[in-house]
């Protein structure tokens, strides 16, 4: 319920990019900075949050970060200017950094011997509300514009007094007498190489899906489609990733991780590139199938992280979660940048090909 209703919030910023493109006049390097400030904020923000979740037992982080998305995200139609709208994009995105390491690192304590599956269970509620919020956003906007955009935090703030009241404390992993350096050599000390592996491969997904996210409602606001149309190819995409991941982490139970990131890998260029040429009664059809591929093996990442660092969990999630994230959607200005001057549709050829360069790590992967 965290990760859905937080979630949900953050997802009415991609489909809403045609909205402020014609509002505040932005060009696509301009788009590229609002993906690219909200990633570096979870590039910035997690990974400290982790290292705190890891040492303190504290719901500080799980109930004060969705607070701040669902109210700065709903005060966006109140933003009288781009830099004021890039302020309640960053607040909110902050807000968003801060409950996701510690609430992932609590998963794998209630998991038992199904690690995977728990894991994109998850997810699953992250990513069906990035599928669910951009087409209720998309219809909200359309019916009663922009700026009555506020009175939607009357969703969120009701279900977080319920998780106020009922939500459990999440478990230190015993780091509080150790520093910086000395929890990060009792973590990952011995599975250093291994971590780095996931997170480089976890970075290119994240590369692929934020550009992918960031730059398709522009692309077919461009080809005349409405903005209801733009709002369900996003919910589409996210929703196929969030079967996909729950898919995935059954499977990656019973066969491990390997296969798991083979499959995704050498499927999601073709689904990419389909989705870009085939003709439009295909487009929902060839969403699906790039989402249901490019945002599978996120549980799965989570699930290996852990399963590998098991004594800085929250650490862990934060590296796979925030760390390449941000990474990875601070990539997404270059790609406005180079949209700009040569086409949003031949640089979208060039995204679809990432996955490929990812293959010789997944080589190099554990096999659990």
């Amino acid at each position: 319920m965290v990760h859905f209703i937080a979630d949900f919030y953050t997802g009415f910023i991609n489909p809403l990019i045609p909205v402020f493109v014609d509002h505040f006049s932005l060009t696509l390097t301009q788009v590229g900075w609002i993906a690219g400030i909200n990633r570096f904020l979870a590039f910035v923000v997690q990974p400290p949050i982790g290292y705190l979740a890891d040492r303190y037992r504290t719901r500080f982080f799980i109930l004060g970060g969705p607070l701040l998305v669902i109210v700065f995200t709903s005060l966006l139609g109140w933003a009288p200017n781009f830099m004021v709208l890039l302020c309640f994009i960053a607040l909110g995105s902050v807000g968003s950094s801060m409950f996701h390491p510690t609430i992932a690192g609590m998963i794998s304590t209630y998991a038992g011997r199904h690690v995977g599956f728990s894991m994109s269970v998850f997810n699953m509620g992250g990513t069906l509300a990035f599928g669910v919020g951009p087409l209720f956003i998309s219809w909200y906007v359309s019916r009663y514009g922009i700026t009555n955009m506020h009175w939607v935090m009357g969703i969120g703030l009701p279900v977080m007094a319920f998780l106020a009241l009922h939500l459990p404390f999440p478990k230190c992993e015993g780091l509080s007498k150790m520093g910086l350096m000395g929890s990060l050599r009792e973590v990952f000390g011995d599975v250093w190489k291994s971590i780095l592996i996931i997170w480089i491969i976890m970075t290119l997904r994240a590369f692929v899906s934020q550009s992918l996210m960031t730059y398709l409602p522009v692309y077919y606001a461009q080809k005349g489609y409405s903005l209801l149309s733009i709002g369900m190819v996003v919910s589409v995409f996210t929703i196929s990733g969030a079967v996909s991941g729950l898919l995935a982490g059954k499977l990656s139970d019973r066969f491990g991780y390997k296969p798991i990131f083979w499959v995704t890998h050498v499927a999601t260029p073709g689904c990419i590139l389909m989705m870009l040429y085939l003709p439009a009664q295909w487009l929902y059809v060839t969403t699906c199938m790039t989402g249901f591929f490019a945002l599978a093996i996120l549980p799965v990442g989570l699930a290996l992280a852990q399963e590998l660092a098991p004594k800085g969990k929250s650490m862990a999630s934060s590296l796979m979660m925030g760390l390449a994230l941000g990474t990875g959607g601070m990539l997404t200005p270059v790609t406005g940048k180079l949209a700009d001057m040569f086409g949003i549709l031949t640089v979208m050829n060039w995204v679809a090909l990432a996955p490929l360069a990812a293959l010789a790590l997944v080589m190099l992967l554990p096999k659990r």
